[in-house]
């Protein structure tokens, strides 16, 4: 997915891995993205899980979702996912490489057709978007309001400093 500050919205699960213990990889993706596809439903999209990692409608993808299995120590689940709420197509196909395999996967010929974004399809602002997203995942799981502490923010900013801004992290290729 292309991000765009502002034109995007992301959002990240981290769970113990017993919540997709027993899942294959694309039934976890399904079962962690299911949520989203009801609070789509409910600002009048309709939706669907694309296996392996997207979430579509008739007029083109809205998401793409990446996961990451930690099984060392407690075990964990990473699950980020990217969406498109506006998106300017031309600057997407200067920045991204898409190969003819990926569109053809995807019976597509145009990665500009591909994607249709939540702003055309609700008409809502990207606020009204997030908070009804929250509210849905409110509604079905609950939520407790937390804040970062000093200390997790204090090692967010040394890994930034350390890790991410490095040379080696930021042009690796995996």
């Amino acid at each position: 997915m292309f991000i765009e500050p502002g034109n995007t919205i992301t959002y990240s699960l981290c769970a113990p891995d017993a919540l997709v213990q027993g899942l294959s990889f694309a039934d976890s993706y399904a079962y962690l993205d299911d949520w989203v596809l009801g609070a789509l439903a409910d600002m009048g999209v309709k939706a669907w899980y694309q296996p392996l990692n997207d979430i579509a409608t008739d007029a083109g993808k809205i998401a793409g979702a990446a996961q990451k299995r930690i099984v060392s120590g407690e075990g964990a689940v990473l699950h980020h996912v990217t969406m498109a709420y506006d998106i300017d197509a031309e600057k997407m196909l200067d920045v991204l490489r898409i190969g003819k395999e990926k569109l053809s996967d995807k019976g597509t010929k145009s990665a500009k057709k591909r994607v249709d974004p939540l702003r055309r399809q609700t008409g809502l602002p990207r606020e009204a978007v997030i908070e009804r997203m929250v509210g849905t995942f409110r509604e079905r799981y609950g939520l407790t309001v937390g804040a970062v502490t000093p200390e997790e923010m204090a090692r967010a900013e040394e890994l930034a400093a350390t890790k991410f801004a490095s040379e080696e992290w930021t042009a690796r290729v995996p």
